[in-house]
């Protein structure tokens, strides 16, 4: 067969990293025996992706293989499948956790992928192993149609009706959620009507720019910008190994969105983080989203507002803290999976032998973000979700396992109830969106209640 190939990645990201599984990937296709035509150096903007489209369209391919060596948004991913008619691949790069920063954040563009292609109606086949561990015999099974996705449905949630799953639906009907700025460009995941948001869980929402929470950050007094020093003080080390000029316009970002919440009596929120926290503003939001998560206002990364939808019921349910966190590997050899976000677990989920660490953000180089490792215990996870475009809630528990930090931030290893492998499987196959709510405990009999109450069915992975 002619495979036409898209490799895919971001500028901030590890490039030399990314290069050298770029030329072990190259290198295990050639193996296959397959006749390869496209780039082989990585795409990093839409104007190259398109252009090599355009070429790949010359080619008269047989199928289109995305090679997902980093984390990217799901628009590139969206443009290729409406170019060709033929099957389509990914094939995205898992990297060893060595505790330092997430390098490629592969699985998570995978992640995006699978569900931009689901709301699509476009299948799919995908493969997630290092290209370094002898993966000729997937490659194989990948170009001849044995690794199609298989969509995972719900299931009706009525026989889990109970009073208490109607008080959480009560207690969450009402709240209300300020978005603040857009969710960036290609992450479908991050879609909401404010219409069916309303109708599902009777939550309100209001969105306002980035520049109305830069305004009111800048305008913050010096007084209340020491408040939040001394909470940061009081929970981390290392605040004074930090650049200090970007560390106070973090601060006053907590100051800002405590503002605009009693302004408007918001329960969470929904915040475009980056690139124009860093960028435009100058400080990053994760430290101020931890603290405020702590306080049980969880803020949503990416303005993903069901992702904050999702945290008003978790919490509600869990009666503490929750974490929005991304998925970012599994190792089915392993049996486990890593949690990760930049640094904005609420502190309450450290290790407690471990103490927490002022940090920067990975790519960007701005503080304030918090860093440990997340405390060993019963876990349970959830998304409200959108996956194929139809609402339903996705529920999954384990437990996170007393690990090493895998990557820096705030991240824990955690093993599923469910084996890693089909584990792995039901999330590319459920169209799961990138964003999963996480607290301590047992609290999936609770949600099942709850779903049954806002006529949500429910997929367990």
């Amino acid at each position: 067969m002619k495979i036409g190939i898209l490799p895919l990645g971001r500028p901030t990201f590890d490039v030399p990293y990314a290069n050298e599984k770029l030329a072990a990937m190259l290198e295990a296709l050639s193996a296959t025996g397959q006749k390869i035509v496209g780039p082989k150096e990585l795409l990093f903007d839409a104007e190259n992706t398109k252009a090599a489209i355009g070429q790949l369209q010359a080619e008269s391919i047989d199928q289109l293989l995305l090679l997902q060596v980093t984390f990217t948004d799901a628009s590139m991913t969206v443009e290729a499948a409406n170019a060709f008619d033929v099957p389509i691949s990914i094939w995205a790069v898992p990297e060893p956790r060595i505790g330092g920063r997430l390098r490629l954040n592969a699985f998570c563009g995978l992640n995006l992928a699978s569900h931009a292609l689901g709301l699509n109606g476009r299948d799919f086949s995908w493969l997630y192993r290092d290209p370094e561990n002898d993966p000729i015999s997937d490659l194989h099974a990948l170009f001849g149609g044995q690794r199609i996705n298989k969509r995972m449905d719900s299931q009706p949630s009525a026989d889990f009706s109970s009073k208490e799953g109607g008080l959480i639906a009560e207690r969450v009907h009402g709240k209300r959620i300020a978005r603040i700025g857009e969710r960036p460009l290609g992450f479908d995941t991050c879609d909401y009507s404010k219409v069916e948001m309303m109708d599902l869980a009777g939550v309100s929402v209001d969105e306002m720019s980035l520049e109305d929470l830069f305004e009111t950050a800048s305008a913050a007094s010096d007084e209340d910008a020491a408040d939040v020093m001394q909470i940061a003080t009081e929970t981390m080390n290392g605040l004074s190994e930090v650049n200090q000029e970007e560390l106070d316009k973090s601060l006053r970002l907590k100051v800002a969105l405590d503002e605009i919440r009693q302004r408007g009596s918001y329960d969470a929120f929904a915040i475009r983080c980056w690139p124009e926290t860093f960028t435009e503003y100058g400080g990053a939001i994760c430290g101020p989203a931890s603290i405020m998560g702590e306080a049980r206002v969880p803020c949503a990364c990416e303005a993903d507002v069901y992702g904050a939808l999702t945290q008003l019921v978790l919490q509600e349910a869990a009666r503490a803290p929750v974490f929005l966190t991304d998925l970012v590997d599994i190792d089915v050899e392993d049996n486990t999976g890593v949690v990760w976000h930049c640094g904005q677990a609420p502190i309450s989920m450290r290790d407690p032998e471990i103490q927490a660490t002022a940090t920067v953000h990975t790519n960007r180089k701005m503080p304030l973000l918090y860093e440990f490792p997340l405390r060993e215990g019963r876990v349970t996870f959830v998304r409200i979700s959108q996956a194929f475009g139809k609402p339903k809630m996705i529920l999954a528990g384990g437990e996170m396992l007393k690990r090493p930090m895998a990557f820096t931030g705030t991240s824990g290893v955690v093993r599923f109830d469910n084996a890693a492998k089909p584990t792995l499987d039901n999330i590319i196959s459920s169209g799961l969106e990138h964003h999963l709510a996480l607290a301590y405990g047992e609290h999936r009999p609770l949600l099942r209640a709850t779903a049954a109450a806002m006529n949500l069915p429910i997929l367990e992975l």
